[in-house]
């Protein structure tokens, strides 16, 4: 809870001068029943006009200044907590991207969108409204006791066995209820996480005709969250009515002692009448308090929620290393008996991987699915960090580098063709906003995309639709390359990322690549054989671990993982033809 108090820190004037304010508004409320008593026990007693007319203007007076009070107020709390939720709104979204994949997995993305919407939502309200009412409401309940005891010490002996009571069902419901708000904002997270699903996947739930399965799916969630809700809702909702009994009866208990007073001539009515207020007032402000609690457990749950992920630390962390390039004459990357595990499992998803891959060479990674590949090629970015072993760029470690600077070195294009809603030009312009036109259709001619690019009613201008959907799956590959290529990476790093082209297009982009990207090292991962035959080395991998590496031919006649793998996609006699050597 302190990280997320450190926001109110820029607000500390407005912190101040909201409580203030809505101290001051209660302060002229708590005159409003001496004025009443002095109205009916000197004005009405005595008929005396002048007086009551003087008695009312200051009743409008004691109005117009605390209305003044409480819209200052307000200007000054709505202030601060939009403030506040801005904050912690940048704070949670930087912070977010600083986790690697690990973090990514372990809190789901689902919910990670909740956290920053309805829950930073959820403390904004609360922060508006504790700065007005957290302070006001108990200085109007113990400030109109306080002022009842000025009026009639025994008649006052009502509020103190009031107010005990009515703080115990508050703060006991408050306590009750915390824990169940939390719930229902993890409930909230399954429906949107449901939601996401079929809105992403809509495609698929029509092809295979699931329309009514999800639907019940999503009213299974949405139960789940209406009942925690209701129950919650329920216990919240004993509140108001317990106050109000226990109000009630002091108020009959107040009216019988003041009438018995009045008719022994120990009081007014006047003064019973402003004991009547005093009881009223402290109705009204534990009716706030009531809402008040129930908002600040709900914020309270939201806050921890929030917290909670603010807390969770990147596995991946910065380096203060001042290394700047590494060094441009050792391999471009080198594993040395690197292990990796998942969530520190026990269970290894890459064994003793060790190879070289010098620089502008072209590096295969074929493997059957949940080899590794994929993994692999994570560590050399840093999206995740190896257990154990060295993963080096350049001769140096890549823990060493800062990440930008580690980056900058490598263009990954992942399995799944991710495009941004915008221009062509502006996707283009992810590796850097110093890239040019030139470099952009150059780029594009590398990755095949020139020709349908070109052929597009604005060009590089063309608007594409959130995600891409207004493209191809090969178009969207093929831009995702062309991104990649023009960011001029010393290391490109091709995830399985062609899997949508045909063999034609996929052979072409290979061959300029390599024609025109000569001094990059790039690793290419593919279930195809005929995607990594060309490479300069191929990593055979099974299990997370190493089967094989070296050439097409060297792995025919060595791995027989590898020879399985080409069995599926080549013929018998064209296979034996590559081991003779035969052209």
């Amino acid at each position: 809870m302190k990280t997320l108090l450190a926001y109110l820190k820029g607000y500390k004037k407005e912190s101040i001068l909201a409580p203030l304010f809505k101290m001051l508004e209660a302060s002229f409320e708590l005159f409003v029943p001496l004025v009443m008593a002095a109205i009916i026990d000197v004005g009405i007693a005595n008929q005396d006009k002048p007086y009551i007319v003087k008695m009312c203007f200051v009743l409008i007076a004691l109005g117009i200044i605390g209305l003044v009070c409480s819209i200052t107020a307000q200007y000054f709390a709505a202030k601060a907590a939009t403030g506040v939720g801005t904050g912690i709104r940048h704070g949670l979204f930087e912070h977010i991207q600083k986790f690697t994949f690990t973090e990514m997995d372990q809190l789901g993305t689902s919910t990670l969108i909740t956290r920053m919407t309805s829950d930073i939502n959820q403390i904004q309200s609360g922060v508006n409204l504790v700065l007005r009412l957290f302070l006001r409401s108990p200085f109007i309940v113990f400030g109109a006791m306080i002022m009842a005891f000025t009026v009639d010490v025994k008649a006052a002996l009502v509020f103190v066995v009031t107010i005990p009571l009515l703080s115990l069902i508050v703060f006991g419901i408050m306590l009750v209820t915390m824990p169940m708000y939390k719930k229902v904002q993890a409930d909230l997270d399954q429906v949107l996480l449901t939601t996401r699903e079929n809105l992403t996947g809509a495609r698929v739930i029509r092809a295979f005709n699931k329309e009514e399965d999800e639907t019940k799916r999503f009213e299974n969630a949405n139960q789940i969250l209406t009942d925690a809700q209701k129950y919650v809702g329920r216990i919240s909702g004993m509140m108001n009515p317990l106050t109000y009994i226990i109000v009630n009866g002091a108020v009959v208990v107040l009216l019988y002692t003041g009438a018995i007073r009045v008719d022994q001539g120990i009081i007014t009515t006047g003064a019973v009448v402003a004991l009547v207020n005093y009881m009223n007032q402290i109705l009204l402000a534990l009716v706030v308090v009531a809402n008040l609690v129930v908002i600040f457990t709900k914020s309270a749950a939201c806050a921890a929620r929030v917290n909670e992920v603010l807390d969770t630390k990147p596995s991946v962390t910065e380096t203060d290393s001042t290394e700047e390039n590494g060094d441009s004459s050792a391999p471009a990357v080198k594993f040395d008996k690197v292990y990796f595990s998942y969530h520190d499992n026990s269970e290894y998803a890459l064994e003793d991987i060790s190879f070289t891959a010098e620089k502008g060479q072209t590096i295969g990674i074929i493997g059957g699915t949940g080899s590794g590949k994929s993994t692999l090629i994570n560590l050399i970015p840093r999206f995740y960090d190896a257990s154990d072993g060295l993963v080096e760029v350049y001769g140096t470690d890549v823990r060493k580098y800062s990440l930008n600077r580690l980056r900058k070195k490598i263009a990954v294009v992942p399995q799944k063709a991710v495009l941004f809603s915008g221009t062509i030009r502006e996707n283009m312009k992810w590796g850097g906003d110093n890239i040019t036109d030139e470099q952009i259709w150059r780029a594009l001619k590398i990755s095949q995309a020139y020709e349908f690019v070109e052929k597009l009613e604005n060009g590089l201008d063309y608007k594409i639709l959130q995600g891409g959907k207004n493209l191809s799956g090969g178009q969207k590959q093929r831009l995702t390359i062309a991104r990649a290529i023009a960011a001029d990476p010393e290391i490109l790093i091709l995830d399985d990322s062609a899997s949508a082209l045909d063999f034609a297009t996929d052979a072409k982009l290979r061959t300029a690549i390599k024609e025109n990207c000569s001094d990059m090292t790039v690793f290419i991962i593919s279930q195809r054989a005929n995607t990594v035959k060309n490479a300069d080395q191929i990593i055979v991998l099974d299990d997370g671990k190493t089967v094989g590496i070296g050439t097409h031919k060297e792995l025919l006649q060595s791995c027989t993982d590898y020879c399985q793998i080409c069995l599926t996609q080549f013929s018998a006699e064209e296979l034996e033809k590559e081991i003779n050597g035969d052209e």
